[in-house]
C-alpha cells in the first residue's frame, strides 16, 4: 500500500512506467480523499448544525452518500478476497488490529477527556467511528459467500430490510450498521470498471448539478420533518419511534437515494493524478485519527464560541476540518502510526508455503531479461495474485 507509493517517489534514477495491473488508479484515490474530507466536515458540523437549518440540510445530504461511496469502493477492491492465508493475515493486521487499538484508545479518551468514568473499555460496543472497522472485517470475511450467490444484491437488501425491523439485534458490534450498510458493500463486489466509466461522463456531470440542488432542497424541507438518525443506519424502525413497516421502506428509499447521489459524486471525481491523489492511500489514517480532534473540540468546549455558530464561523470550522484531515493523510503521519495501522506481526503467523513459493518466483523473475517468455508466463500464471495484490492494497486504504 504505502510502500507502493514510496516506490513512485523521486529516487534520482529515471522513472519507468509501472507494469500493467500494478499502477494505482488515480480516480479511486481521488474519490477516497474527497470522501474522507466530507466525513471530517460532517463530523465537525455535528456540534454546530442544531442552530442552522441550512447546515443541517447540507449535513443530511452529505450523510446520504459519503459512507455509501466509501463502502462501495471497499467492496469493489475486495472482489479478489478469498481465504488465502496471506489475505487473511492482511485482514487481521490491517483491520482487526487497528480496531482493537483505536476502540481502546477512543474509549479511554472518552473516559478521561470527557470525565466519564462510566465509559467502559470493551471491544463489543464500538464507539463513535470505529464501527466501520468491525463492518469491514465482517463484510470482507464473507466476501467468498457473496461471490458464490446468484443474486447477491437482492439477498443483501433483504437482510438489511430484516435488520431494520429487528431491534433485538442490539448494540453488540454495531450489527445494525453492519447489516444495513451491507448492500453497498455487496454492490461494490458486483461492479466492474466499466460501471464506473459509465458515470464519469460530461453528461452525468451536467445531470448531477440539478440532482444535488434538488437533494439540498429536499434536505432543507426535511430538517423539521425527518429524523436524521435514519441516515446513520444504526437503529431499527421501532427504536426511532416509527412503525415497523417504515424500516424496509426506508432501507430501499435511502439505498436508491444514496446510489443516485454517489453516482453524481463519482461523476465529479477527477481521473487524473492531482496533488491530493497520493493522500488517497492514507484515508484510513485520516478517518481514525481526525475523530480525536473533533471529540477534543467537543469535550473541551472549542465549539462553544458564539461566532462559530454564525455563517463565517461555520465556514471556518469546515475549512479547518478539511485541513486537519488532509494533514492526517500525509506520509509523515502514516509513518508514525504505521506500527498500529499496518503492523507486519510476522511473529504471530506461520510461514505460508504458497507465499514463500510466490516470493521465490518473484526473485527468480527479477533476474530474467525483461519481456522473456518465462517472466510473461509467470505474470499470467496467477491473475488473482497479479490483480488481487493491487486490489487489496487499495481496498485496505478504502476504509473510511
Amino acid at each position: 500500500m504505502t510502500n507502493s507509493l514510496r516506490s513512485q517517489g523521486h529516487t534520482g534514477t529515471p522513472r519507468q512506467a509501472a507494469p500493467p495491473g500494478k499502477r494505482r488508479d488515480a480516480f479511486f484515490d481521488n474519490a477516497k480523499y474527497v470522501a474522507i474530507v466530507l466525513v471530517a466536515m460532517g463530523h465537525s458540523w455535528e456540534p454546530l448544525k442544531g442552530e442552522s437549518r441550512v447546515l443541517e440540510a447540507l449535513y443530511t445530504v452529505v450523510y446520504a452518500f459519503h459512507m455509501p461511496a466509501f463502502i462501495i469502493i471497499s467492496g469493489y477492491f475486495s472482489r479478489s478476497f478469498d481465504m488465502r492465508p496471506d489475505r487473511l493475515r492482511r485482514l487481521v493486521t490491517g483491520v482487526a488490529v487497528p480496531y482493537i487499538v483505536f476502540e481502546t484508545a477512543y474509549s479511554l479518551f472518552k473516559r478521561y477527556g470527557d470525565h466519564d468514568p462510566g465509559m467502559a473499555v470493551t471491544l463489543l460496543d464500538p464507539w463513535y467511528l470505529t464501527w466501520f472497522l468491525v463492518a469491514l472485517f465482517v463484510w470482507r470475511l464473507t466476501t467468498p459467500l457473496w461471490k458464490s450467490l446468484r443474486w447477491p444484491l437482492p439477498v443483501a437488501l433483504g437482510i438489511a430490510m430484516l435488520a431494520s425491523v429487528s431491534p433485538e439485534i442490539g448494540d453488540d458490534l454495531d450489527l445494525q450498521r453492519v447489516l444495513q450498510f451491507l448492500p453497498f458493500f455487496v454492490l461494490g463486489l458486483c461492479l466492474k470498471p466499466e460501471h464506473f466509466r459509465m458515470v464519469r461522463t460530461r453528461r452525468m456531470r451536467i445531470v448531477s448539478v440539478p440532482v444535488f440542488a434538488a437533494a439540498l432542497a429536499v434536505g432543507w424541507w426535511a430538517v423539521p420533518r425527518m429524523n436524521t438518525a435514519w441516515f446513520y443506519h444504526r437503529d431499527a424502525a421501532q427504536e426511532l419511534a416509527a412503525p415497523w413497516w417504515s424500516g424496509p421502506v426506508m432501507v430501499l428509499a435511502l439505498f436508491g437515494c444514496s446510489l443516485v447521489l454517489t453516482a453524481c459524486f463519482f461523476s465529479w471525481v477527477p481521473g487524473r493524478t492531482l496533488w491530493c491523489t497520493a493522500l488517497g492511500a492514507g484515508t484510513l489514517y485520516g478517518y481514525l485519527l481526525h475523530g480525536f480532534v473533533v471529540k477534543a473540540g467537543d469535550f473541551y468546549g472549542w465549539f462553544d464560541a458564539a461566532w462559530l455558530h454564525r455563517p463565517l464561523g461555520e465556514i471556518a470550522v469546515t475549512a479547518a476540518a478539511a485541513v486537519v484531515v488532509t494533514l492526517l493523510c500525509t506520509p509523515p503521519v502514516r509513518r508514525v502510526f504505521r506500527c498500529v495501522m499496518e503492523p507486519e506481526m510476522k511473529w504471530a503467523f506461520k510461514r505460508d508455503a504458497g507465499e514463500a513459493a510466490r516470493e521465490r518466483e518473484k526473485r527468480e523473475g527479477a533476474g530474467r531479461p525483461e519481456g522473456s517468455k518465462d517472466s510473461a508466463a509467470d505474470a499470467a500464471a496467477d491473475p488473482a495474485t497479479r490483480d488481487g495484490s493491487r486490489e487489496l492494497r487499495q481496498s485496505a486504504d478504502a476504509s473510511a
